[in-house]
């Protein structure tokens, strides 16, 4: 596979230093990577116990992180997509309704199992942020890195603490990375971060609350 953005990278003015860590960051808070992360995170927090945490987790992640990045990398195996990216909008609603129809599954399987609130909140907001980006990749390309990542900092700060938004400071890492390799305008960018931050962290406030 080759590296992403290294096609678009000459075109920029910065250095290759920075260009490089643009893409260290990109791929470090990749959105499905995040989403194990979170679910992982969120299932600990939620079980109260390491190991029914692992359990919940593994479940959580399994339909929200594990199946649809897998159902991402096929299609750039067989070339249907440039990378796992998928930078041409024109790709990405097949990669998002695939990913919404695996957390819906997921969803249920949590709720017919009797997992946790916080768990259930959490994969009815990555449906509902999903489900919105997917209609809004239809006429434009929104940021999912940036709605991700946005959208996890504000959920991490409602089940820990207010102290955690400090993590916004990698949120806005994303943010500068797909700026830094093209991957996006700042519009989109920063709708990215609305979707992420408001939609799915409004969703998470009323279903635990």
């Amino acid at each position: 596979m080759s590296t992403p953005h290294a096609a678009s990278a000459p075109e920029l003015g910065t250095s290759p230093r920075t260009r490089w860590a643009a893409v260290a960051v990109s791929e470090v808070f990749a959105p499905a990577l995040l989403a194990i992360a979170l679910g992982l995170t969120v299932a600990w927090h939620a079980a109260g116990d390491l190991w029914r945490g692992l359990g919940w987790g593994a479940l959580m992640v399994l339909f929200t992180g594990v199946i649809p990045y897998a159902f991402v990398l096929l299609g750039v195996r067989r070339g249907k997509w440039a990378d796992h990216h998928i930078p041409d909008r024109a790709h990405r609603p097949a990669a998002l309704l695939f990913g919404v129809a695996s957390v819906l599954v997921g969803l249920g399987a949590l709720v017919a199992l009797g997992a946790p609130r916080e768990l259930v909140a959490l994969a009815v907001a990555m449906l509902v942020g999903l489900s919105v980006a997917l209609a809004v990749t239809f006429v434009w390309k929104i940021s999912i890195h940036v709605a991700v990542a946005f959208g996890a900092v504000v959920i991490l700060a409602l089940v820990f603490g207010p102290w955690l938004y400090v993590t916004g400071v990698a949120a806005v890492a994303v943010a500068w990375s797909r700026l830094v390799l093209r991957a996006h305008t700042a519009a989109q960018v920063i709708g990215g971060a609305l979707v992420g931050a408001f939609i799915a962290g409004a969703v998470f406030i009323v279903l635990t609350r």
